[in-house]
């Protein structure tokens, strides 16, 4: 496809390509004001991943905060680290956080640890053993669990914006606002690079893309532990993200996302972004 009078922007070789990996596992963290849940949060991943045994890293993308975040993830060690970039909404820090990280397998989940962890072993055992490209989390399917007991109206509002989800997104994935996902880092590289959306619906995004450039995936149940991420309000948020994806839908009308093409002209990755992962 003709992607004459693109910006060529070029990933550079460090973090491109399989050979970049330098270890197992990247957790990204995108995080607004979140100075007072962070180091639970934080203290929960490391004490998970360390019994795990797995060489990983943890990613803490600052989206412009006004608390004191960026300086939390010293406290941890080596393993953890923090970018900081300009106000720029979800989808934008969790695109900064994937197009830096370098592990072989890449994640994101919610600053507040809203799902138990056993779900993102299993993920990174499917794509490690089956060989999948991309696994995502679910809170509908057979053997999800929850521990918090959510408010009658949001459950019946989720419900519906599902149902308009499996209509304009994925009749195979059901839950697309879950806050889990997981990529082989060749997909996150393929997905991210295209991502358009900075609001809450780039996770809609993120599955419409991965039927688009037809990598395979699978679903892992997830545990509900806690909901305080929660912030969005249905009434005011819910028509913006549908109209998101309704531009979603228009922008592969377009051609703007041009699956046919391997290796896509991919977003700058910021500086900080390459020092801090």
């Amino acid at each position: 496809m003709n992607l004459a009078g693109r910006q060529k922007i070029l990933i550079p070789n460090s973090l491109s390509g399989p050979d970049a990996a330098d270890h197992e596992l990247t957790l990204v963290i995108p995080a607004y004001n979140e100075e007072l849940r962070l180091p639970k949060t934080l203290a929960a991943a490391k004490e998970h991943l360390d019994a795990w045994g797995i060489n990983y890293r943890v990613v803490v993308v600052d989206d412009g905060s006004q608390d004191a975040k960026s300086t939390l993830t010293a406290e941890f060690g080596p393993r953890f680290s923090t970018i900081v970039q300009p106000n720029g909404g979800k989808g934008s820090a969790v695109r900064t956080g994937i197009q830096a990280a370098r592990g072989r397998v890449i994640a994101f989940t919610d600053a507040d640890l809203p799902y138990d962890l056993a779900a993102l072993k299993n993920a990174y055992d499917i794509i490690n053993t089956n060989g999948r490209d991309v696994v995502f989390g679910s809170r509908t399917m057979e053997g999800a669990a929850s521990c918090v007991e959510r408010k009658w109206l949001r459950t019946v509002a989720s419900s519906v914006f599902r149902t308009l989800m499996r209509l304009l997104v994925s009749r195979k994935i059901t839950d697309t606002q879950c806050g889990l996902k997981v990529f082989s880092q060749r997909a996150a590289r393929r997905i991210f690079s295209r991502t358009t959306i900075n609001s809450f619906a780039f996770d809609a995004e993120v599955v419409y893309l991965t039927h688009l450039l037809k990598l395979s995936f699978e679903t892992v149940p997830v545990t509900l532990v806690n909901e305080y991420s929660s912030t969005i309000s249905l009434a005011r948020n819910a028509l913006p993200m549908l109209l998101d994806v309704v531009k979603v839908r228009w922008k592969s009308l377009r051609g703007v996302y041009h699956p046919d093409v391997d290796e896509f002209v991919p977003t700058l990755i910021p500086e900080s972004a390459r020092k801090a992962a």
